[in-house]
């Protein structure tokens, strides 16, 4: 065992080389770095699986000997300032690692053929693997230095994956956005680091940690500079976490390719708030008043988010705003001390947000395939509709991931935003209205999202056309363009002829009234030749079997993954796995994190959250007709569609609700008057007084010299009657002004 800890060094080395290989290849082999491209792609799967192996391997071991490892050495010494580079191994480290493995090679695979005719794919591959080295270097770090160099990393590979198709100014301004977001919090953490290192003199956690719990309990440190380092630290996790008030760069982060949405909202860029949070748990629960502060702003996050993705049409963006609010609901377990049920939420959510993002790319790539590369047509969800009888295995992996993080047993977030629900309860009845009204709309915009998506009748008609002229549908190019070399090995092609239809009525609760499906608009109807077979076939269709089989085996985990955190007791016998998993790290953080339970006391709080989640999803079938209309023969549902729905919801909350959701709380347009507008106003008017005043001074003072000394030199000539004249004009001045004035 001690062997295997040793070469724990190996854990964010690994990826390394594949970034390092095209890098190089594309340097002085470009050609046979571009014919052979799919190799890498291999490559980058096969070594980040061996990191997979060997994490659970290392958990296994933690798990059977109840013990942590670490290991360090001296990187930089002086009489001042030592500084030390190493790794961690501790429950919370296996937790990670095999996280970002597990979604990581999923996700690699599933890119293997979503990226395979884009012009970037050796890039995005060295982009990913990257990545992945950075986040597992994140989590394996031993100190506070260590983790905020690899934190930079993470924020570096999420700008260039963000603003991936880059010529697109979309997706320029949203890596931006992100960037300039998170800078603000990791300067905050910097800061933080800095401040603790004042105090405590160290970098290392347990140094740091019980150096820290001595001098707040013995009064050693004010108290009140040490929980300002401490929330400090906290900013950083609020941006990279997506917390409110930094949370706008999340819904702009989807201008990226799907797997990346996948990868960064799963398990790598928002999870890494989650953790460092985590990591630093005894820091926190020293400081009086923190938990609270987090707690507080947690709440705000969940409830936040939750009513932003009511009315977004964008279905990529509808699951940011669900990963905000669930990212929240982790840190709200972490606010209320429940660390194990915010690790608990954090590895369910990721495999069904997992789940759910590379769904939403088999969808999206299917609908390319009719409209074409276009995020506003291909990612609209009023454009979708009646796709179960085209992608029914897509359909069906959806399905299961939208009931997960609806919280229905026995599906895996059912069990860890169960445990959240009832420790808010016990916290504050206010935070646990809050958080329970939350899990509601979250089962209401979920299924909201996969009525739009699945069901009712499709809102673009098409049918086989045999003609001989046609377009690209699939736009493969980095430049938003297909090139001639490109257009060769496309092997379908599109045509599109317009026809005058009459569209399918919107009628959704949140259907816009400028919506161009509310009027008659022009539909294409759609033939695919394939070059090989000459046979025609319509779109959407279901996509290839590497895509679908990351989806399956996302499946299987959204099924039974929850299965570790079952808080039961049987015979005496303690069943939580993830319970006996953290206590391994006890002497680090000095709690228990047994949270067992009977049965029968398991379903009596079950029943109000199951209750909830129904609930939502009712008025979710109620208000959209697709799926309404099945039921339009029972007295109930037409009296409160036509009595209640119409007056109430379509002219009241509607104008109200969906105008707050669908400009995002107003936040953006906030932060674009008064920060954006107000600091190029500041710096205008800095300009302007640098310019008229500063300079304007220093330019008076060298012009009024000059004109003083052109008025001197006739003076100053050496002519007697030169120096009578002007006395004459003095003296006869003086005299005028003593006499008179």
């Amino acid at each position: 065992m001690e062997h295997t800890y040793e070469y724990a060094w190996i854990i964010p080395l690994l990826p390394l080389p594949v970034p390092l290989g095209i890098g190089l290849g594309l340097i002085f082999f470009p050609t046979a770095t571009k014919n052979l491209r799919r190799m890498w792609s291999f490559h980058s799967v096969f070594l980040l699986s061996i990191v997979m192996v060997f994490s659970a391997d290392l958990s296994i071991q933690l798990v059977n000997r109840s013990s942590i490892f670490q290991y360090v050495s001296s990187w930089t010494i002086n009489n001042d300032v030592s500084l030390e580079f190493g790794y961690l191994i501790d429950p919370l480290t296996s937790i990670m690692s095999i996280l970002i493995t597990t979604i990581g090679v999923l996700v690699l695979i599933y890119s293997d053929n979503y990226m395979f005719y884009d012009q970037g794919y050796l890039r995005f591959f060295a982009y990913m693997s990257f990545f992945n080295a950075s986040m597992l270097g994140l989590v394996t770090s031993s100190n506070l230095i260590q983790i905020y160099i690899f934190w930079e990393l993470v924020g570096m590979c999420s700008y260039l994956l963000i603003g991936f198709w880059f010529t697109r100014p979309l997706a320029a301004n949203a890596c931006q956005k992100a960037f300039v977001t998170n800078r603000v919090g990791d300067f905050g953490l910097l800061l933080g680091i800095l401040g603790l290192y004042w105090i405590t003199g160290s970098f290392e956690f347990r140094d740091v940690f019980e150096i820290f719990n001595n001098l707040i309990s013995n009064n050693g440190v004010n108290l009140v500079f040490g929980t300002f380092c401490v929330l400090l630290l906290f900013s950083g996790a609020v941006a990279k976490s997506a917390q409110f008030p930094l949370h706008v760069w999340l819904p702009d982060a989807m201008e990226g390719p799907t797997p990346i949405s996948a990868l960064i909202h799963a398990a790598t860029m928002v999870a890494a708030g989650i953790f460092l949070v985590a990591r630093l748990f005894p820091l926190f629960i020293s400081v009086p008043y923190v938990l609270n502060f987090i707690s507080f702003l947690s709440t705000l996050t969940v409830l936040l988010g939750a009513t932003l993705a009511i009315a977004q049409k964008d279905m990529k963006r509808s699951l940011a705003y669900s990963t905000m609010s669930q990212l929240g609901y982790m840190m709200l377990a972490l606010g209320m001390g429940s660390y194990r049920t915010a690790l608990f939420h954090l590895i369910t959510h990721a495999y069904s947000k997992a789940l759910l993002f590379l769904g939403s790319g088999s969808i999206i790539h299917s609908m390319e395939a009719i409209v074409g590369y276009s995020p506003n047509k291909s990612q609209n969800m009023g454009l979708m509709g009646g796709l179960i009888k085209y992608v029914p295995i897509t359909k069906t992996a959806f399905f299961l991931g939208t009931l997960s993080l609806c919280g229905i047993p026995p599906l895996a977030c059912f069990w860890s935003k169960d445990e959240i629900l009832n420790d808010s309860w016990l916290y504050s009845q206010i935070v646990g209205i809050l958080a329970c009204s939350t899990a509601g709309l979250t089962a209401f915009y979920m299924f909201r999202i996969y009525l739009l998506t699945f069901e009712g009748h499709l809102n673009i008609n098409f049918q086989n056309y045999s003609g001989k002229t046609g377009s690209l549908a699939y736009s493969i190019s980095l430049w938003g363009k297909d090139s001639p070399k490109t257009k060769k090995k496309q092997i379908s092609l599109v045509t599109l002829l317009p026809l005058p239809m009459k569209s399918n009525t919107d009628t959704s609760f949140f259907s816009r009234k400028t919506s161009p499906l509310n009027n008659s608009v022009f539909h294409p109807f759609i033939r695919i030749n394939h070059f090989d077979t000459k046979k025609a076939l319509s779109y959407p269709h279901e996509v290839d079997n590497t895509m679908l089989f990351p989806l399956l085996i996302l499946v299987f985990f959204t099924l039974f993954i929850g299965v570790i955190g079952i808080p039961f007791t049987q015979d005496g016998k303690d069943l939580d796995i993830l319970s006996k998993w953290l206590n391994s790290s006890i002497n680090l953080l000095h709690q228990n994190f047994s949270n067992s339970m009977e049965w029968y006391e398991f379903v009596t709080n079950a029943i109000f959250s199951i209750s909830i989640a129904f609930f939502g999803i009712f008025i979710a079938f109620l208000l959209y007709k697709p799926v309404y209309s099945s039921f339009k023969n029972l007295n109930l549902i037409n009296l409160l569609t036509k009595k209640i729905s119409k007056k109430l919801f379509r002219e009241k909350i509607k104008n109200i609700i969906y105008n707050w959701s669908y400009n995002r709380g107003y936040i953006d347009v906030f932060y674009k008057e008064f920060l954006t507008n107000g600091i190029r106003g500041l710096a205008e008017f800095t300009q302007f007084f640098d310019r008229r005043i500063v300079d304007g001074i220093t330019n008076g003072v060298g012009v009024m010299s000059f004109f003083v000394g052109e008025g001197l030199k006739y003076v100053g000539n050496g002519r007697i009657s030169s120096y009578l004249f002007f006395y004459l004009v003095f003296l006869i001045c003086f005299l005028i002004y003593f006499l008179f004035f």
